[in-house]
């Protein structure tokens, strides 16, 4: 059994804890609150870096171990939610067609999602591209500052 740890961030959202231990993270907090702090444990200070990285616009992907969800079926589902692309963004039932799940199931995955950005839900929108709801942050602001900010580093690569 590893220590647990936890890392405070400062992001263009505002503070992000990581917690976790040696081996994965365990969780992941947009709006926290304390003062920046590295972590000591590896998955969470490599989470950490990461993170910096990704929103400075050197990185797109985030790959560090994730605790298990607690059903196979939830993991099946976050695998389907983390398969959405860098800039990309899918409908809840476009998603849920594509894991053979519903659109309500989704959404609850997303709404209890405890590692937003690495388990990117703010790539879920409502039917007809709709902003729809987002529990981490400051809600759909922060969903909104999100989106943007992967559009904005995907168009730079792509030229």
């Amino acid at each position: 059994m590893y220590a647990r740890d936890h890392a405070l961030i400062a992001t263009p959202i505002g503070l992000v804890r990581i917690e976790g231990d040696d081996a994965v993270v365990t969780a992941l907090h947009i709006g926290a609150e304390g003062a920046p702090a590295p972590g000591r444990a590896d998955a969470v200070r490599t989470a950490a870096e990461q993170i910096g990285a990704w929103f400075a616009g050197e990185r797109q992907d985030l790959a560090v171990p994730l605790a298990p969800a607690a059903t196979s079926r939830g993991q099946t589902l976050r695998d389907g939610l983390i398969a959405i692309g860098y800039g990309e963004t899918l409908s809840y039932g476009a998603l849920a067609q594509r894991l053979g799940s519903s659109a309500r199931a989704i959404g609850q995955l997303c709404a209890r999602n405890p590692l937003p950005l690495f388990v990117p839900c703010h790539r879920v929108l409502g039917s007809g591209g709709v902003l729809g709801a987002y529990s981490a942050g400051d809600g759909p602001a922060t969903k909104s500052w999100l989106l943007e900010h992967e559009r904005r580093i995907a168009r730079k690569t792509l030229l």
